[in-house]
């Protein structure tokens, strides 16, 4: 599988080592100052670039017949465009706050959990989310997208970073030197709390997962999310 790489930090570097581990060719290395792409030879690309970027990046892969795997955070405001532009040119996209298989399977226990509180008023979700200091947003996209997960099995309507009252989530963003990602979700009531955590040890679990998603794209057209790509119904 030829791989493009749209964004060759640290993400994009342990993409190819391990894209390489697994017998895939790397073909385009794009970053910001690289002036002309070349489309011709790509199977698919890996977008993990800058807010600014990624849109411009996965539009420019569709135009192209590209499929994307896209990872860049904070620049969703531009979501929907790009699924419409995605089905207009039948092309293939995945997007996913955090490739790594274990938040995934994350994500479904958050679900699952929020859906049996759902109607425990006695208890308050908070979440707490930790990473390296080089991390821009805040609050990183995994902890909106379980925020999100909590906010369509219960009563909560909103998230909002910091303290939250009875109708939002509160989310208190950490930077930490060297956490690669750690993320916590809390029931809290007056006799008792009820918590989830997920800890990364490193990026190669982001890495390794993107790499799959990549894998699995090939020849499909439309938009999918990891639970397709895990099979997860």
């Amino acid at each position: 599988m030829r791989i493009a790489l749209f964004g060759y930090g640290k993400m994009g570097k342990m993409i190819e080592k391990i894209a390489l581990e697994r017998g895939h060719d790397i073909v385009a290395r794009i970053d910001v100052d690289t002036p002309e792409i070349d489309f011709s030879n790509m199977d698919v690309a890996i977008d993990f670039s800058m807010p600014d970027a990624a849109f411009g990046n996965i539009s420019n892969c569709f135009e192209h017949g590209i499929p994307v795997i896209s990872g860049t955070t904070g620049w969703l405001k531009d979501f929907d465009k790009a699924v419409s532009l995605c089905h207009e040119k039948e092309g293939a996209f995945i997007y996913a706050s955090n490739f790594s298989l274990g938040v995934n399977l994350f994500f479904e226990l958050n679900t699952y959990l929020a859906k049996m509180m759902k109607n425990l008023d006695q208890y308050g979700v908070a979440m707490e989310e930790i990473h390296h200091t080089q991390k821009l947003d805040a609050p990183s996209g995994t902890a909106i997208t379980l925020a999100d997960g909590v906010i369509k099995n219960s009563n909560y309507h909103d998230w909002k970073l910091g303290q939250g009252d009875r109708n939002e989530i509160g989310i208190t963003s950490k930077r930490i030197e060297a956490v690669p990602g750690t993320h916590t979700v809390t029931y809290n009531s007056i006799v008792d709390s009820i918590e989830i955590k997920h800890t990364a040890h490193n990026r190669q679990g982001f890495a390794l997962g993107a790499v799959t998603a990549a894998e699995w794209i090939i020849g499909k057209k439309g938009v999918f999310t990891m639970k397709d790509v895990l099979n997860l119904g």
